[in-house]
Parts: structure tokens; C-alpha cells; sequence
């Protein structure tokens, strides 16, 4: 876990990332950017909190990107991996301090990637539904867990494009991509303690689903055997494990919050 999920606290001058726009799919204010590297023959991807030309990074997406990366070890969930990086970075001829994520290409030598929705339209047989296109496709397994997943964070954003599928033509190898972006969940949408401190933890906010409804409540009714979803179990000392080295980048009203959310949010998961 500590080889991935990492904080870098000490500032990185990434001035030379050069960061396209990327409006959020989800409809709410503000823009995503991102940006790519290659060095030393390695791929990277990077990713900023939300941004406006006014009020500069004002979101904490990245940081939620980390606390889930690290979940998702715990439970034993495959996912992509993610590195929080204390960065000073140029947007339109101005610099920014801000913590900004990273992560490396997830696609194999020959691959190809398709995004889900996509995927299905070309591939699904007539009147059929997503969820059984996806067991169908074998993908059972991966798509209940997604959906437990998105349950505990209260992901709002799994759109048919954050659910990738890789081909490999010339193997003749076909798989879905490892869990990614889950920027847009836990409290993202809290600007201060205060929203942070009165936000419902257990509300079912409606959200962006590509399978099932816009209730990830509701999705849950999905999936068959919920045991066998998560290889391992979340415990009240993983709670030091989440927040390792966050102390400096959410305020401890956020980081009980977030935990409040996922620990009983899970508790209710086990029970059903």
C-alpha cells in the first residue's frame, strides 16, 4: 500500500504540465484538468481538484481520490493507484499551489480502451440491460463491486466513460479496465467545515449511474451474494490508515466526517 497510495508533502514545482479542460460530466460548476507525462519512458496521468479562473483550486477531489485508493486496498478491490503530490503548477500563465494526483497508464502494450457505454451500444443484443450485457460479458464480479463500492463513497459520477473496457486485438484479450476516478464522491461538494459538520452522511443523494439507477442504494439490490464483494473487512483501527499524512490537507472536521460516512455506511452494507 505505502509503494502507491503515497503523499508527497513537500512541494514539487510541476510548472511544466501543460492541463487541458475537462468539464464535469456531472452538470455541477466548475472544470476538471488534467494533464499527461512521459518520463523515463513511464506514463502518467495527472489530475487537478476542481478549478475555477476567479477563485483558482477551491475542490478536494484528488484528496478523495487517495482516501479511496487506500479503501479499496483494504477491502481488496483492484483499482487504479494514486499519488497525491503537494505541487505548485501553471494555469494559463499563473501559478497555483495545489495537491494534484497521479497515476500511471493502467493499459497494457497493444491495448486498446473503449468506454463502457460505448462498449454496450455496439455489443449489447436487442432489449438488454446493462447489468446483465455486464454478466453476460462475465464481468458480474467487478460490477457488484463497483456498486458496493460507489454505495460506501457515495460516488456521483460513474457515467458510461468511467467504466473502461480494453481490448487487445491481436491476443484477441478482452477485459474491463481496474476501478478508477472517484473524485466526485465522500464530501466533495462541502466548501467548508461548517457544510462538512451538517452534511448527512447516510442521505441518498441522487447520482450518475451508467448500471442501475441514480440511487447506489437502490443499485445494492443488484448484486446477488453481497459476501462475496469484499475479500477483507473495514475495522475502526483502518480509520489511521485512510488519513495517514492528510493531517496538513483536510482539517480534522472533514477527515471524521468522511470516515463517519464510510464506517457506518459499510456497517449498513453488511447487514443487508
Amino acid at each position: 500500500m505505502e509503494e502507491y497510495s503515497k503523499v508527497i508533502t513537500e512541494k514539487q514545482d510541476m510548472t511544466f504540465l501543460k492541463w487541458s479542460h475537462i468539464r464535469r460530466s456531472s452538470g455541477t460548476a466548475g472544470t476538471f484538468l488534467k494533464a499527461e507525462s512521459v518520463l523515463g519512458g513511464v506514463k502518467k496521468y495527472y489530475k487537478l481538484s476542481n478549478y475555477d479562473q476567479v477563485n483558482g483550486v477551491v475542490g478536494h477531489e484528488c484528496v478523495n481520490e487517495l482516501i479511496v485508493d487506500r479503501l479499496l486496498d483494504i477491502l481488496g478491490v483492484e483499482h487504479i493507484h494514486y499519488e497525491l503530490i503537494n505541487a505548485l503548477v501553471e494555469i494559463e500563465g499563473k501559478e497555483y499551489s495545489a495537491y494534484i494526483c497521479s497515476s500511471k497508464d493502467f493499459k497494457r502494450p497493444g491495448e486498446s480502451k473503449a468506454a463502457l457505454d460505448d462498449f454496450f451500444v455496439a455489443n449489447a443484443e436487442k432489449g438488454e440491460g446493462r447489468y446483465d450485457f455486464c454478466v453476460r460479458m462475465g464481468w458480474k464480479n467487478y460490477i457488484d463491486t463497483m456498486l458496493a463500492v460507489d454505495y460506501l463513497i457515495l460516488n456521483r459520477d460513474r457515467h458510461g466513460a468511467n467504466i473502461e473496457v480494453l481490448r487487445d486485438s491481436r491476443r484477441k484479450s478482452l477485459r474491463i479496465a481496474p476501478l478508477f476516478d472517484h473524485g466526485v464522491s465522500l464530501l466533495f461538494n462541502c466548501k467548508n467545515d461548517e457544510e462538512a459538520e451538517n452534511f448527512d452522511v447516510l442521505e441518498d443523494r441522487p447520482c450518475q449511474n451508467f448500471i442501475g439507477s441514480r440511487s447506489v442504494y437502490e443499485n445494492l439490490l443488484l448484486i446477488g451474494n453481497k459476501k462475496e464483494v469484499f475479500k477483507n473487512e473495514l475495522k475502526e483501527e483502518h480509520r489511521e490508515l485512510l488519513f495517514k499524512d492528510l493531517e496538513a490537507v483536510l482539517s480534522e472536521t472533514f477527515r471524521t466526517k468522511i470516515w463517519e460516512m464510510i464506517f457506518k455506511r459499510y456497517k449498513i452494507y453488511e447487514k443487508l
